[in-house]
């Protein structure tokens, strides 16, 4: 059992990195085991989506260590991250707008895995299913929403990275967005998200982290956190 958990972790080890020559993550240190859900925390430019865009390669570290399943992706181009099993599910819904449905899907399943992913995505989410000839930029930001989130079942990922599914979203909304999540956890993957409802994301996370200025100043339960001021000195009431 542990040897799983090891094979499918994320494991962050004195990663530092940032844009040009502005540093935004410094010395940060994180770990995500498999089959849980981690959420990390922060005020708005604490650097939390620069972590997610430095463990899908799309910003790269200038000092540090980033293992995926204990083998370091460090340098590894998104593409070849992306087959090592990491997904990444961004802030702003990144589909092609111009597409339907169907063909967002299509391009998210891959040759041979379309059927497959349409039937999943469709059974999570029915409205899509109603929705399969229709211009993706066209429906509403919730549909558009649950249509981002099906890059979690495309090619089975071992770490799902979710920077703020719920931005924008009613509250019914929201809620089928977590159930999603925490379902997508049960089958077994592991999951990092950030999201501006901390109440929900700590009630989905086994584990959080906090950050503040890109460093690390918390790391437990969500048990600890309540108990500890690092809730009130960083993330306020929310």
């Amino acid at each position: 059992m542990n040897t799983a958990i090891d094979t499918n972790s994320l494991e962050l080890t004195g990663v530092t990195s940032g844009y040009d020559t502005t540093t935004i993550l410094r010395n940060v240190d994180l770990s995500v085991p498999a089959g849980s859900v981690t959420a990390l925390l922060g005020s708005n430019g604490a650097g939390k989506s620069t972590l997610l865009k430095t463990v899908s390669g799309l910003v790269r570290p200038t000092a540090g260590t980033v293992r995926l399943g204990g083998e370091d992706i460090t340098n590894l181009p998104t593409n070849q991250r992306a087959k090592h099993g990491l997904c990444h599910i961004p802030e702003g819904r990144a589909i092609f707008r111009h597409l339907t449905v169907r063909e967002n899907l299509l391009l998210m399943a891959g040759p041979g895995h379309e059927d497959a992913l349409i039937e999943r995505c469709t059974k999570a989410f029915p409205i899509l299913g109603q929705r399969l000839s229709q211009r993706a930029g066209s429906m509403s930001g919730g549909q558009q929403q649950m249509l981002a989130m099906c890059r979690a079942y495309a090619h089975n990922p071992k770490l799902i990275l979710v920077d703020e599914a719920s931005l924008g979203l009613a509250p019914i909304l929201v809620d089928e967005i977590f159930r999603f999540l925490r379902q997508v956890a049960d089958e077994g993957a592991a999951l990092l998200i950030v999201d501006q409802f901390i109440t929900r994301a700590l009630a989905l996370a086994s584990k959080v982290y906090v950050m503040n200025r890109g460093e690390m100043v918390f790391s437990g339960t969500p048990a600890d956190l309540e108990s500890d001021d690092v809730f009130s000195r960083y993330l306020g009431n929310e």
